[in-house]
């Protein structure tokens, strides 16, 4: 229960005392008791102690927090409930619970630690909710744990000689994890470690855990890209037993399977990938019918062929539910052999696809639509760079079939945003890596002609796809199908939005239609273009965005501007592509509609580890910015102010858009004072501004792995060396924990690319 407001002029015993007396009438809710009573069950023993408890009783009952039934009797006022909802853990002690109401929306009311039962992030908790005090926000208290979420906890092993401690690194335990020398699976000091908590002894102050598994020496680079996946509770490895089934899967393509199929062999096809993939999951064709219009084929790898539904590794595919990509590598959804050989559309290889055939004319306007099964064989491997090279030189291999493609693109993506699509095209960072997985360079990935021809045919697929499932023939029902959907902004984000880019100069719409909005969006998205607000600000434009999802109720996509979308251009990497490909299968057939209810929890799996990967991905990058920088520290960089918060400015380098945080401490110049409406901090006394959008000279300060953090100092102008300490230490491999993340500040949600032989490409449509 939070403290009464008076309690300041309280000594430390009377507010003790007040805590007890608190906490025993919140167990003891619906029995009075007298003083005596209430002082004996506490423990307060002396005349003096008891006659506080008298005061803090009368207080109570003033403050109508208790009441007194007969003279001198008291007990907890009504107004106490019991509630069931999911427990939030939080290392800095604030935890938690979320408790749905009749509205939908979800409640969160704090549990101090002393009433948690040791309950863990996720859990499904009984509470009862403390009887709210005049002015004090209300408390719960945790009185039964209905169901224990499984989890894992990642961190450092501390090896004694009798016992030994993982040293967390989770934002969601403030302790550290004892662990039994019998349960260490191998494990010695300084490794990284998953560890599984088994018990937590009502009078222990930590857990008890058991080793799952050690992932190496901690600061060795496998090591902690899987404690990033482990965290995220992703698989860093492949079974076994899946990697032998997908083994045993015939590749050959019988006359019979053939027969079934539209051949395309003899049309002219082609890949368009970046240079290092391997998991080529989409081709396209193209020719020129009799009657002068274009017909396009585009071309997905037939994976639904090959993985049968309740296989198991049909199995795995839908527990991952996507690849995740790293810095260094990707976490594959299908075991290799599928993925980058018997499903991928190989150059010069007989391939099976899943197919959305298009007759277009020769202004992109689509006349019809054709989805079927077809066999095709790809007759090159383009690199995005080759067919760029292509695009704007007009000579090289198929160049006129590849220059009409992007004709068609332009015109399909022209009229896009004419109809109020958003063109966020953002910058990504990407990182050379060594052999040993270290950053030695960090450039930005480009999207260029090559990449939205690619990614404009994929569109149109998705959407006709959709289309056809969507809108039923007359006096037909539509039937349950996988849509991706993305909902209006929300006002508040937006308001906000466009509160920040008048900092900058600029305005956008928060009014109107969806069109109109979206319009000036795209207009703040073009006068921002190779200006130095452009990364942060189009990051944030994204953020006031709803997320994209999976589900069974369409309401369309509100920032590609289609009434109609879905997920069937990469199957090898999303499960909902897969279920798209079955759903598809069975409706051209003539089949019934599946069952609802069961594909939407099949929807929400698929996005949720979506999400998951999203997170995974976002560490993978910060952790090499870290890493990358750690070895430059003392190094001096321009850089613009990104996020101003209150304990400090975030700074992105113009050079290679890491961030990280200059502290307010090390602001030591001035008192300066955080002006949240204006994105500013102001000095007191010289009156000195660091606003969001500000140039400023930084130097590297500090590099912590483990909270993936940077921090830097300001250099001021007059002395371009910097006066300030920099630690020596080329990276800290500090166990004390991040902080949370910033409201305004850039985190990087770009796809990394790496030379490592292990990393494959990836496409997002």
């Amino acid at each position: 229960m939070a403290k009464r407001r008076n309690s300041k002029s309280a000594d430390g015993t009377k507010i003790a005392l007040e805590r007890q007396v608190i906490d025993f009438f919140n167990r003891e809710a619906h029995v009075p008791y007298n003083y005596k009573q209430v002082s004996a069950a506490i423990g307060a023993e002396t005349p003096k102690l008891r006659s506080r408890v008298v005061e803090v009783l009368e207080e109570l009952a003033i403050e109508g927090y208790l009441v007194e039934t007969t003279p001198g009797k008291f007990k907890a006022t009504s107004r106490s409930t019991v509630a069931d909802g999911v427990f939030v853990r939080r290392s800095n002690g604030k935890n938690s619970v979320l408790i749905s109401e009749d509205d939908g929306e979800e409640k969160s009311i704090f549990v101090a630690e002393r009433n948690s039962m040791h309950a863990l992030n996720g859990d499904k908790v009984r509470v009862h909710i403390c009887a709210q005090r005049k002015g004090c926000e209300p408390e719960a208290e945790v009185i039964e744990v209905l169901e224990k979420k499984e989890q894992v906890f990642i961190g450092t092993l501390q090896v004694e000689k009798y016992y030994a401690n993982l040293l967390t690194d989770s934002k969601y335990l403030a302790t550290d994890i004892f662990i039994p020398k019998n349960k260490l699976k191998g494990g010695v000091n300084g490794d990284k470690a998953v560890v599984r908590i088994v018990e937590w002894p009502d009078n222990a102050n930590s857990p008890v855990g058991e080793v799952v598994d050690v992932l190496g020496l901690s600061g060795e680079n496998n090591a902690e890209i899987h404690a990033i996946l482990a965290e995220y509770g992703l698989p860093y490895k492949y079974p076994e037993a899946v990697t032998k089934a997908a083994d045993r899967i015939p590749d050959d393509i019988t006359p019979e399977e053939i027969a079934k199929r539209k051949d395309f062999r003899n049309v002219i096809t082609f890949t368009i990938d970046p240079r290092d993939a391997k998991d080529f999951d989409d081709a396209l064709s193209i020719q020129k019918l009799p009657n002068g219009n274009w017909q396009v084929g585009i071309h997905i790898a037939d994976v639904t062929h090959y993985v049968k539904p309740g296989s198991i590794v049909d199995k795995e595919a839908e527990k991952r539910a996507t690849s995740v990509y790293l810095v260094d590598r990707t976490v594959p959804m299908l075991p290799e052999r599928l993925c980058n050989g018997v499903c991928s559309l190989r150059p010069n290889e007989e391939k099976l696809a899943f197919s959305c055939i298009v007759e277009m004319n020769d202004n992109a306007k689509v006349l019809a639509t054709d989805i079927c099964r077809t066999v095709i064989k790809s007759d090159r491997r383009f690199t995005y760079e080759e067919a760029q090279d292509i695009i704007e030189t007009g000579v090289g291999d198929y160049s006129e079939q590849v220059l009409t493609l992007d004709r068609l693109a332009k015109i399909l993506r022209k009229e896009r945003f004419e109809n109020g699509s958003v063109a966020f095209d953002r910058t990504e960072v990407r990182f050379d890596i060594d052999e040993n997985g270290r950053p030695i360079d960090v450039y930005f990935k480009e999207s260029k002609d090559a990449n939205k021809l690619v990614e404009e045919f994929m569109l149109l697929a998705n959407k006709k796809v959709a289309e056809r499932i969507g809108i039923p023939p007359k006096g037909k029902k539509a039937k349950a199908f996988v849509y991706r959907i993305h909902d209006v902004p929300d006002s508040d984000r937006l308001e906000n939005l466009s509160t920040l880019v008048r900092v900058f100069g600029h305005k956008i719409k928060t009014k109107g239609n969806a069109s109109d909005v979206n319009k000036s969006l795209n207009k703040l998205l073009r006068d921002i273009k190779g200006r130095a607000e452009e990364n942060l600000l189009s990051i944030l434009a994204i953020r006031s965005m709803a997320k994209a999802v999976y589900s069974t109720v369409n309401i369309g996509h509100y920032g590609l501007a289609f009434d109609y979308y879905t997920h069937f251009t990469s199957p090898i990497r999303r499960y909902p592509d897969m279920m798209v490909h079955r759903l598809l299968d069975k409706y051209l057939n003539g089949g019934r509609s599946v069952n609802q209810a069961k594909l939407e929890e099949e929807c929400k799996h698929s996005s949720d580890m979506e999400q998951l990967a999203a997170g995974a991905e976002r560490a993978s990058i910060k952790y090499k910015q870290v890493e990358y920088l750690g070895e430059r520290l003392g190094k001096v960089y321009e850089g613009t102010i990104s996020g101003v918060t209150e304990w400090g400015l975030y700074v992105e380098i113009d050079e290679n858009k890491c961030e990280g945080l200059v502290p307010i401490r090390d602001l030591d110049d001035d008192y300066y004072e955080f002006d949240e409406k204006n994105y500013r901090m102001i000095g007191r006394r010289r009156n000195r501004v660091y606003q969001l959008g500000d140039h400023v000279t930084i130097q590297i300060a500090r590099a912590d792995l483990v909270k993936k953090q940077l921090d830097f100092v300001l250099v001021d102008e007059k002395n371009p060396a910097g006066s300030h300490h920099i630690d020596s230490a080329p990276i800290t491999m500090s166990r004390s924990r991040a902080v949370q993340p910033v409201k305004g500040a850039k985190h990087s949600n770009s796809k990394s690319n790496s030379k490592s032989k292990k990393k494959q490409g990836k496409k997002k449509h």
